[in-house]
């Protein structure tokens, strides 16, 4: 099947798309032997044949799509310089070389996407796909509704200001308070920054959701392969046109269990794939497990909107 030269590249994974189209333009790529510069060449990549700087076009890998709902005490690398456990330790029976997509801080907890589709990578992290990514944050004190609505509007960090973002408070117990916030920046540790900016220490930071992928009842360190319906999904959220339904994916991933250290502060409880769409209160019930929670969290939410007011 005949794709654009600059897909193919990002396919095979020797660079982004944007980078696979500077390496075409500076004449690094050949097709059959003959140097291409411009863009729009169709190729096949099973009959043509492709370098890139001199070496064979690597063999395209069958695609893998996982969703890890990752430990505290993980660094979301594939390999680290102080010998920390990586995420690469929790895959089992993965043949391909899968990376994250996006970071998650080694203290930080929740759903994490691996693969080796690079076109997709690229399109998730891009800024101008503006991804949503929601996280729970579990703060030391309970925050005015004004410093919510400040939060949500935007605030000016070390590294400049922060986009709006939406923020709820989900429930307060024992000088406590859980946040629901989503914000579709990428900068480092940005919500437990936020956080700290309004004057609240976060204690526990989970990520739930990015874009349309939810965690779900996913245990801590456990790894399921995305399902084809949340590939187009997800797909479709970017602006990608990929048939999921003609690829075979890999499907299956044998479990393997963090070490102890992984397992501190997981949610209990046991729900079916099912029922991930628990209620808000059950969530926060789950999250402060041995706290005494008060408060709704239905009235509590505070849009970007709502704070310009």
């Amino acid at each position: 099947m005949e794709e654009r030269l600059q897909k193919i590249l990002a396919k095979a994974g020797v660079a982004s798309r944007r980078h696979s189209e500077e390496l075409i333009i500076s004449g690094q790529v050949k097709v059959n032997g003959k140097t291409v510069t411009e863009m729009g060449l169709k190729v096949d990549p099973t009959k043509d044949k492709i370098e890139v700087k001199g070496k064979p076009l690597p063999p395209l890998e069958k695609k893998v799509y996982l969703l890890m709902n990752k430990p505290r005490g993980y660094v979301t690398t594939l390999s680290d310089e102080r010998d920390r456990k990586t995420v690469v330790d929790l895959l089992k029976g993965v043949e391909q070389r899968v990376y994250p997509v996006g970071r998650l801080d080694y203290d930080s907890e929740g759903l994490l996407l691996l693969t080796n589709d690079g076109e997709l990578t690229q399109a998730l992290t891009h800024p101008k796909h503006k991804v949503k990514k929601t996280y729970l944050a579990k703060v030391d004190g309970i925050p005015e509704t004004e410093e919510l609505k400040a939060m949500a509007k935007g605030l000016v960090l070390e590294d400049g200001p922060t986009a709006p973002a939406d923020v709820r408070l989900a429930g307060t117990g024992d000088n406590r308070a859980l946040l629901e916030i989503s914000i579709h920046e990428g900068r480092n540790r940005q919500v437990r920054r936020m956080c700290e900016h309004i004057g609240y220490k976060v204690l526990r930071l989970r990520r739930t959701r990015i874009g349309t992928l939810e965690l779900g009842s996913l245990k801590s360190g456990e790894v399921r392969a995305l399902t084809k319906k949340e590939l187009r999904e997800l797909a479709s959220l970017v602006g990608l046109k990929q048939n999921y339904n003609d690829m075979q994916l890999t499907t299956e991933v044998q479990k393997k269990k963090p070490s102890p250290c992984g397992r501190v502060g997981r949610i209990k409880g046991k729900v079916s794939e099912q029922k991930s769409n628990r209620s808000a209160k059950s969530k926060v019930n789950e999250f402060f497990e041995k706290g005494t929670l008060r408060g709704k969290n239905s009235k509590s939410k505070v849009s970007s909107r709502e704070s310009s007011r």
